[in-house]
């Protein structure tokens, strides 16, 4: 603990703290500072769920010192971070594995499921770009609807169990429709599913709400796998890294699929994690001006006759059923990047929240 603080002071950031105003000024890496193909366009990129506001003022004065050792391993960093996740969780160091992003999570825990043979059950409508190489890791995917509501049917996916069942896989809240299953839904799903099949809980989006995250249950439940990320809420989706959270005879497995745990992750970007975990008023900030600007697009689309999901998340699900236009047209022409359509049965796409000026521009941009 005192390593990490004395790592803090180091880098001069006691207490760095700014107004709403300033945050705004100061949180356009998305558009003003993206380096396109084309270098006369500066898109504004409302695609991928990165968070416009970040890294924090802490993350980014941490990968700036960090760069000056970075021709040295970061095993003591590594360990901090950890140890200060582990920490947050409510569990052990040894219920931590860190990884590049959670995508190298996700691929490992396809991977640790296909060991077993068999299939796996996840949502027909949700992340699933992970899951591509499942049919040549000998895999079976079976997939579920969501309800009406556009949420995991957990009724649903318990029935749709079978025999060669290993894995059941939940984005929560859930990418693309920003729906979620509170705690209390999801501590009875883990109770439900037999002991012999993973329950991976994909938290991606939780720091966006104010629901308690599964990963105090993993000690009692061997078979539930947590992952989470700091691309989203903590802004380091180019820095590359995420985390799993599992009963430590899992975390074990997993990490028996990896060459060298926890070491696929630079320095740089852990001192940036590790940084951000200590950035309370930042994470604050971000949530504030999220829920302002969502709250602002979904009245705006809501004017256009548009439907959309309720999100918990910083996206947004909506139908272009009643849209005249060409959508993605007016997307294109106003240097505008958004997704695709994850439903054709209502036409749903799915539009990430920007700055309140990038949302103001994606407004007039779609009118």
């Amino acid at each position: 603990m005192s390593n990490r603080r004395n790592w803090l002071k180091q880098i001069g950031l006691g207490a760095i703290g700014l107004s709403f105003t300033q945050f705004e000024t100061f949180a356009n890496p998305s558009a003003e500072n993206y380096v396109s193909l084309d270098l006369d366009k500066s898109p504004i990129l409302l695609r991928s769920n990165e968070n416009p506001y970040g890294p924090s003022p802490l993350a980014r004065a941490a990968m700036q010192k960090s760069v000056n050792s970075s021709n040295r391993y970061g095993w003591d960093l590594s360990g901090e971070l950890i140890s200060l996740i582990a920490k947050k969780n409510s569990v052990s160091d040894n219920n931590i594995l860190l990884g590049a992003g959670s995508t190298e999570i996700l691929d490992l825990v396809l991977q640790y499921t296909a060991l077993k043979k068999g299939n796996f059950i996840l949502a027909e409508t949700t992340f699933n770009y992970w899951t591509f190489p499942f049919e040549k890791l000998g895999l079976k995917k079976i997939t579920v609807p969501l309800t009406a509501d556009k949420k995991h049917d957990l009724t649903a996916m318990l029935k749709a169990i079978d025999s060669d069942t290993k894995m059941i896989y939940i984005c929560n809240p859930n990418n693309p429709t920003g729906t979620i299953c509170n705690y209390e839904q999801l501590v009875s799903f883990v109770k439900e599913v037999p002991k012999n099949i993973i329950v991976f809980v994909d938290e991606a989006y939780l720091d966006f709400t104010k629901e308690k995250s599964l990963s105090g249950l993993v000690i009692e439940n061997q078979n539930l796998i947590i992952t989470k990320t700091f691309s989203k809420m903590y802004g380091l989706a180019g820095a590359r890294i995420g985390y799993a959270i599992a009963a430590a005879s899992t975390i074990d497995e997993l990490s028996a699929l990896k060459s060298s745990p926890n070491l696929s992750v630079s320095s740089v970007s852990t001192a940036a994690a590790l940084a951000s975990l200590n950035d309370d008023k930042f994470i604050q900030q971000v949530q504030t001006a999220n829920e302002e600007v969502k709250k602002y697009t979904i009245e705006q689309l809501t004017k256009l006759n548009l439907t959309c999901i309720p999100s918990q998340a910083n996206f947004i699900y909506f139908s272009l059923d009643n849209y005249k236009k060409d959508y993605f047209k007016q997307l294109e022409n106003n240097n505008i990047q958004g997704t695709k359509i994850y439903e054709e049965n209502g036409k749903w796409t799915r539009i990430t929240i920007g700055t309140m000026k990038e949302m103001q521009q994606f407004i007039e941009a779609v009118k």
